[in-house]
């Protein structure tokens, strides 16, 4: 499915050409990519007071201690997952505000999306109506355990630091799927991508990144 949501509302087409640009400057290559997060409307993910800012290469608070991701870590995660062709079926750990989860949903078949808080994730389903997605399918409650019922997953991006990798999501992931996802303590955080091989795990350091704490139990 593809949004076109060109000139939606506030923005202008060259505020996210300006946006697109900068993604090109610091590496992000595909084409596919680019062009759903040029057209996707960031703006009705964060709260009206900061709409002005959201074609910018930010992260912006929405509450509840969280962010929605910066363009440029939701490009590079997403690239990542397609770098080997569009997975069928995707599991995001960390609705937040549904950003991510809407980009995602333009590029996969279908994606389960967790938020352990409720109140963003019913923000979150709100306006993945509006959009008249068909193909997410969204839970309340904890990402550590992943969506066992849905398993195994052929993607698995994950918007959350734990400090380390939970084992779940790796037994979750199907025989060479990739798991996306931030890894550390503040500060020292580091975007890694698993790829589950014939007799284990492949391991890449990505990038290094700041992610909100992954953490246990709902809300």
């Amino acid at each position: 499915m593809k949004l076109d949501h060109k000139g939606i509302g506030m923005t202008s087409q060259r505020t996210r050409d300006r946006l697109i640009l900068r993604l090109q400057q610091m590496g992000i290559q595909s084409d596919t990519v680019l062009e759903v997060i040029r057209n996707a409307p960031r703006h009705i993910f964060v709260d009206e007071a900061l709409a002005s800012r959201a074609y910018e290469n930010t992260a912006l608070p929405i509450g509840f201690n969280q962010t929605i991701s910066q363009p440029y870590i939701v490009a590079k995660m997403t690239e990542a997952l397609l770098e080997n062709g569009a997975p069928d079926k995707v599991l995001e750990v960390g609705t937040g505000c549904g950003y991510q989860t809407a980009i995602l949903a333009q590029l996969v078949g279908k994606v389960y999306s967790i938020e352990r808080i409720d109140a963003l994730l019913c923000r979150a389903r709100e306006r993945l109506s509006t959009l008249k997605f068909r193909n997410i399918r969204l839970k309340h409650g904890d990402g550590n355990h992943g969506w066992p019922e849905h398993a195994p997953f052929n993607g698995i991006i994950v918007s959350a630091a734990p400090v380390g990798v939970p084992q779940t999501l790796l037994q979750q992931l199907a025989q060479n799927g990739r798991l996306i996802i931030p890894v550390g303590k503040s500060g020292q955080q580091k975007l890694l991508m698993i790829t589950r091989i014939d007799d284990g795990y492949q391991e890449e350091q990505l990038d290094l990144v700041s992610f909100v704490p992954m953490l246990e139990g709902v809300g």
